[in-house]
């Protein structure tokens, strides 16, 4: 006997499910099924038979329907979400029955009352990918109804969604989104752009196919909004401004104009069963270039763990990326047009430079920047920081004459903002070249305990235990911390040449020498990576590359001596101090 002909038909599906329905149930079950059978027969039903639809499958708390045509399903779907809209005004938002609804246009196997395929499939995954109360449509269908009525639909880009072979271009509505953007911004204004950094974390896009795995996306960009909120060099655009832009397809140029930004994070995620992947990336919206971008895998067996590795990772490539060109902006622009901030950026690329004529001019640019704005409490504490960071080209009279004007600077830099991590950063310095490490410890662990994402706090704090005597096993997880923290500092030669005679001073000579070793490969650090290499092949019993280590660091620096060190090393503990001279006694420096 033949097999009965299969037939097939073209028809607009939709596809609709209630939000959060299993919450519902558990906290009023009878309730909740009440409200739904009330909604279906005052509402979906009404306007589904006034625009021809047919129900052909339903499943507690969704429902699949056919229409004859895409304009139809279109308009039935708004209709039902706009009533929804309507009926939850007054009720309690934990209460309130949302749905998400999918609608495809594509060709059905029909058995009966029912309908299968791949059309249906994808109606379901379009449903998905809708955000509550809204409703998300395929290209196909937009090329159907574009034009024939009023209602705006954006494009959200293409989704690959689960068991469909190829990506899904998709595009959304959802009731009065672009309104109340339009309405809270002011769509004819632009809004000047501050006078530091200006960045705004958009909502990851939830790619997964999964509805679950909003509240995952949704806390990544949350917790990247709050750390990089602890930069308060940084203006970041607060998330119920940032999260209006939820779901829709959207310009960033735009975005940056509506909310007065020069860059903008966005990004996506996506699950793959126990396995999670995110990408982010960050673009300098005046232009439209990307700066950055990474992608993150992991697996959700501890979510929140994972939500904070992947925030911090984040966080420690925008921030230093976002610092990194508006020194280059700063470069670019002529001195006599330069502003407070920008001549504190213009400094910063000086003092990122380890010769005295740098740090020289860092220490004027700092100054005319206060001068310009006295309240700038980080460029004071750059201030600080950088007539430290000028003594190893001085004498012991340059020194002294140092260390007073960087606590003067320092002092106002907390005085004027006791938040300011940087502040407590130098002032702890200031407490090393004083011998008061105890207080210096304090200070760093100020600075970290407002911003633990903060890598000069660490290193510092690695600093200060390391100078003091006995304590150079705690000053690695901070070193290791700092590294982590800011993987492209053009200083991070700096923390490892001190972890490197951490390592040293504990016995641990292979890994003294590899940290010190890759000091010596950045550019414009001077002599001191040369030097601390030198004590760690020394005490490894690598006598001749020792000598080979010192001839490089007094090629950069010829006064180097031990006495010239004891000048240099003020503040440090005796313990650790003659550790570091008796190997390089043994290394080859003159007395």
């Amino acid at each position: 006997m033949a097999e009965p002909e299969v037939q097939r038909r073209l028809a607009a599906i939709v596809s609709a499910d209630v939000v959060g329905y299993s919450r519902l149930m558990g906290e009023d079950e009878a309730g909740t099924l009440a409200i739904m059978k009330a909604h279906r027969r005052e509402l979906w039903t009404p306007i589904m038979e006034k625009y021809g639809g047919r129900v052909v499958g339903t499943a507690g708390d969704s429902i699949l329907i056919e229409f004859a045509s895409a304009v139809a399903a279109v308009e039935y779907s708004v209709a039902v979400q706009r009533g929804m809209a309507e009926r939850n005004a007054d009720i309690p938002e934990p209460r309130r029955m949302l749905v998400r609804i999918g609608i495809n246009i594509g060709e059905v196997i029909v058995d009966g009352d029912d309908i299968y395929g791949d059309g249906v499939n994808v109606a379901a995954r379009l449903q998905e990918l809708a955000e509550p109360g809204g409703v998300t449509i395929s290209a196909n269908v937009q090329e159907q109804v574009e034009g024939k009525h009023d209602e705006r639909f954006e494009d959200a880009g293409a989704h690959e969604v689960k068991n469909i072979a190829r990506p899904i271009s998709v595009w959304r509505w959802a009731p009065g989104a672009a309104e109340s953007v339009s309405a809270a911004i002011g769509s004819s204004s632009v809004l000047p752009l501050p006078d530091k950094p200006s960045i705004a974390v958009l909502p990851f896009d939830n790619m997964s196919g999964d509805p679950e795995q909003d509240y995952f996306a949704d806390g990544i960009a949350e917790d990247v909004i709050t750390a990089l909120s602890r930069f308060r060099s940084l203006f970041v655009i607060a998330r119920n401004s940032s999260f209006t832009y939820k779901g829709r397809a959207v310009d960033i140029t735009q975005v940056a104009r509506d909310l007065g930004v020069r860059y903008v994070v966005e990004g996506s995620v996506r699950k793959a069963g126990n396995r999670v992947r995110i990408t982010a990336q960050l673009i300098d919206a005046t232009s439209g270039n990307h700066l950055w971008a990474d992608r993150f895998d992991g697996s959700l067996d501890d979510v929140f763990d994972l939500q904070d590795q992947i925030t911090e990772q984040i966080v420690v490539a925008v921030e230093p990326e976002i610092q990194a060109r508006e020194r280059e902006r700063a470069q670019r622009k002529p001195p006599e047009s330069l502003d407070a901030w920008e001549l504190f950026q213009s400094g910063l690329s000086h003092l990122y430079r380890f010769n005295k004529t740098d740090r020289t001019e860092a220490i004027h640019l700092f100054r005319e920047a206060v001068a310009l704005d006295p309240g700038f409490a980080t460029a004071h504490a750059h201030l600080a920081y950088a007539l430290c960071a000028l003594m190893p080209f001085g004498n012991a009279e340059d020194t002294a004459k140092a260390v007073a004007s960087g606590r003067a600077a320092a002092e106002q830099a907390a005085s004027l903002d006791p938040n300011e991590p940087v502040a407590h950063f130098a002032l702890g310095r200031l407490h090393i070249f004083a011998g008061e490490v105890e207080m210096a410890i304090g200070e760093m662990q100020t600075a970290i305990a407002i911003n633990s994402n903060y890598a000069g706090g660490h290193y510092g704090l690695g600093v200060a235990y390391h100078y003091s005597a006995g304590q150079s096993e705690q000053a690695l997880p901070h070193f290791d911390a700092a590294l982590r923290l800011s993987p492209r500092d053009p200083l991070r030669w700096v923390t490892l040449i001190n972890k490197g005679s951490a390592l040293r001073v504990l016995g641990h000579h292979d890994e003294a020498i590899a940290h010190c070793r890759q000091a010596c490969q950045f550019p414009d650090t001077g002599f001191l990576p040369y030097m601390h290499l030198a004590a760690a092949l020394a005490e490894a019993g690598q006598k001749s590359e020792a000598q080979a280590a010192v001839e490089n660091a007094m090629q950069l620096q010829p006064a180097l001596s031990i006495s010239f060190l004891r000048s240099l090393y003020v503040g440090m503990h005796e313990t650790p101090l003659k550790s570091v001279l008796d190997s390089l006694r043994k290394a080859g420096v003159p007395e």
